[in-house]
């Protein structure tokens, strides 16, 4: 293949957008759509772990706090002007709480509301008209604490909860314009176990808590999302834990949340 080549099929390519594209999950859904063909634009905080990524062909980085909404319209239009369409987008970034409900102060909840949903929500409005001319996918990361309750993660079960709805309401008024929304539900994702670089309002990264069940590796719930999304499912449990939580909480949620109880939270 030509040089000349290689450069029409990487501009051709189908563009996905990662949010949260440094962090583990967001690097192994990269690296198993760059396997399908894809180019990928990973979009994370600036710092060392996103400037350390190697620029690849089919690949952009972009540094965006998603939570300041002028930065990330600059960020929607910087890619709408480099791509010729905008495919997909995964709303994977994510932070969670985890501890009592009488210790979770107010600045610690809505930091995990602006980052959880109203990143997700803002960024999908902005991209809506993309999408929609793509006939694309909106495929929201979600979590087991968004369709069940989870012990000491209020603040997180909540967002998780509020970004479900939206996409499952979105998804009625998309449908006539060709466009998917998708939803995918991992239950425990090891990508920062030991690592949980909590600040000092509590806020942790996702897959730091020491205390879950079951855990998958980023690069075997990547592949079952992107694989869920090829079978053109609306709703991805990710994982054995997250396939029998939504059968059990949704034939009998105080079942469920004996067991939860049961198996998470301890210290």
């Amino acid at each position: 293949m030509t040089e000349r080549s290689e450069v029409q099929n990487t501009i051709s390519a189908k563009t996905a957008i990662i949010t949260g594209g440094a962090g583990g999950l967001g690097l192994a859904l990269e690296a198993a759509l760059r396997r399908r063909g894809w180019f990928t634009v990973l979009v994370d905080l600036p710092g060392p772990t996103l400037a350390a990524l190697e620029t690849l062909p089919d690949r952009m980085t972009c540094a965006c706090d998603l939570t300041d909404s002028a930065a990330m319209q600059v960020l929607c239009d910087e890619i709408r002007s480099q791509r010729a369409s905008i495919d997909m987008v995964i709303y994977n970034a994510g932070i969670t709480w985890i501890g009592d409900f009488a210790d979770l102060g107010d600045a610690a909840h809505r930091k995990v509301f602006d980052i959880n949903y109203f990143a997700a929500v803002q960024m999908a409005q902005a991209l809506q008209q993309d999408l929609r001319q793509s006939r694309g996918v909106h495929l929201a990361i979600s979590s087991v604490a968004g369709f069940s309750p989870l012990l000491r993660r209020t603040a997180y079960a909540a967002s998780k909860h509020a970004l479900e709805g939206a996409f499952k309401s979105l998804r009625s008024e998309e449908k006539p314009y060709g466009v998917r929304c998708v939803i995918a539900a991992p239950s425990f994702v090891a990508t920062n176990i030991g690592n949980p670089e909590t600040g000092t309002d509590g806020v942790a990264r996702p897959g730091s808590a020491t205390d879950g069940v079951d855990y998958m590796t980023p690069q075997s719930a990547a592949e079952v999302i992107l694989t869920g999304v090829e079978r053109g499912r609306d709703f991805i449990p990710v994982g054995r834990i997250a396939r029998l939580s939504a059968l059990v909480n949704r034939l009998s949620p105080r079942l469920f949340a004996r067991l939860m109880e049961r198996n998470i939270g301890r210290d």
